[in-house]
């Protein structure tokens, strides 16, 4: 599967929290950054009830909330792909995910504003986050929902690591 992921700092919205997404077949780990966007943090673990083909269920609408409730800007789904940058059979899911909230967040405020949602590579973000857990004491078992969360904040502080560096690179070009 030949997707990309996008490049943070591209046609960035400016301040503002980033709600970062892991998309799992059977759970959702969410993680918000603070307003300037350099720290992400833990929200929730959503339920996963949207398959494929499916209506928007419980799942989508909680993340649509969560975005209202934090006053998102910007949202950035994990693409897992592979050590070799090849997508694997999870793309597709979050692929979907992502279309999903872009549907719903089309037009999303009095202006008519559409609230981004960017692809972010998530290679090792689920590796990282069960490391991390393991050595807090926790076992993967009783951890599983805490790893989804931990996977999201890892793929959201990539994102604004790379969105700083991007967005301080185009600072120096433009002389600033």
């Amino acid at each position: 599967m030949s997707i990309q992921p996008d490049k943070p700092g591209t046609d960035d919205p400016g301040r503002g929290r980033r709600l970062g997404v892991d998309v799992g077949t059977v759970r959702i780990g969410v993680a918000v950054s603070d307003s300037d966007a350099r720290l992400a943090t833990p929200v929730e673990t959503v339920p996963r009830v949207t398959g494929l083909k499916d209506r928007d269920g419980a799942d989508i609408d909680r993340l649509i909330e969560l975005i209202a409730d934090y006053g998102v800007v910007e949202v950035v789904v994990g693409l897992p792909r592979d050590l070799h940058a090849n997508g694997s059979s999870s793309v597709r899911h979050a692929k979907e995910f992502a279309f999903r909230i872009n549907r719903r967040l089309t037009g999303w405020d009095d202006q008519g504003r559409t609230i981004p949602v960017r692809l972010a590579d998530e290679r090792l973000t689920s590796v990282l986050a069960t490391r991390a857990l393991h050595m807090s004491g926790h076992t993967t078992k009783s951890g599983r929902g805490v790893i989804d969360q931990a996977a999201a904040v890892e793929i959201l502080q990539s994102w604004l690591d790379a969105r700083a560096n991007a967005l301080s690179a185009t600072d120096v070009e433009d002389g600033s």
